[in-house]
């Protein structure tokens, strides 16, 4: 009788952290594989990213795999088990879906977005504030977003994008007149205002500042290997020789969307001028 594959790799895990099993495995704690399970989240999303549907599969592995051990481990300690585990995930899901799984039917998303808040405070009853339960451990763009979207939630907000934006402008004037002690906290602010002026334009910053990275990367490998391939030593280049090159690089850019926004190299006003006209990288 085959034995499902769920309940292989747990037989497997549980063998891995059993006397004489593996020595690695059996060192771990649960904050020992913190750093994996980070590692293991972010190369899932690379692959979601990437539209890879063999790499998407391996991760989600990868991810399940970081479940049963923790699970195991506590387990082992009789804390709880991974049966334990689904059986939380599920009755929350029950519970906290009542349009599906009961009587009460919803219109829309937004409305099962709300029903879920609400629900959840009911649950929580603990917390004392609407920002409590974000996640200390969030990138700062994606902690700033969720933090803005909880105080919304109460009506804390802007009213729509543009006045939203408008602060971004007023940060943007504060960054630019502040005394030198204090330019860390203007820009700070700044970039605060500009995640909730993503957020009202129901965009992910996180995501956005992942793309604007990657593009950048992209092309700046992209005229290192033209350097290369012309048989040029990258590192000696002038400014206004890499400018070339990245000009020309980007005029062999497919995404159109892309020949327009704002460069992202910064070059001080002195270094622009002396690059000309003719030379100005532009994204």
């Amino acid at each position: 009788m085959m034995i499902p594959p769920i309940d292989r790799l747990r037989t497997i895990v549980a063998k891995l952290r059993a006397p004489g099993g593996c020595p690695w495995d059996r060192e771990q704690t649960h904050e020992s594989l913190k750093p994996h399970l980070l590692e293991e989240c972010y190369e899932l999303i690379d692959a979601i990213d990437a539209r890879n549907d063999k790499e998407l599969k391996e991760e989600l592995g990868d991810i399940l795999l970081q479940v049963i051990l923790h699970s195991q481990m506590a387990a082992e300690e009789e804390c709880f088990t991974f049966d334990d585990v689904a059986e939380i995930v599920s009755d929350k899901l029950i519970y906290r879906h009542p349009h599906v799984f009961g009587e009460n039917r919803l219109a829309d998303s937004e409305a099962v977005l709300q029903q879920w808040d609400k629900i959840k405070r009911t649950e929580k009853q603990e917390r004392k504030s609407v920002l409590d339960g974000v996640p200390r451990a969030l990138p700062a763009l994606a902690r700033a977003q969720k933090v803005q979207t909880k105080a919304g939630q109460v009506g804390f907000d802007w009213d729509n994008a543009e006045d939203a934006f408008v602060k971004v402008q007023e940060e943007l004037q504060e960054v630019e007149s502040a005394p030198k002690e204090s330019v860390a906290e203007e820009i700070g602010d700044l970039l605060f205002a500009v995640v909730n002026f993503a957020r009202k334009k129901k965009l992910d910053a996180e995501q956005l500042l992942n793309h604007a990275t990657v593009k950048f990367t992209q092309r700046f490998q992209a005229i290192e290997q033209l350097a290369k391939d012309r048989d040029l030593d990258f590192t000696s280049l002038s400014l206004e020789e890499i400018d070339v090159l990245w000009n020309e690089v980007k005029g062999l850019c497919l995404d159109s969307k892309s020949r327009g926004s704002k460069m992202h190299r910064p070059a001080s006003r002195h270094r622009a001028e002396k690059v000309g006209s003719s030379h100005r990288r532009t994204e």
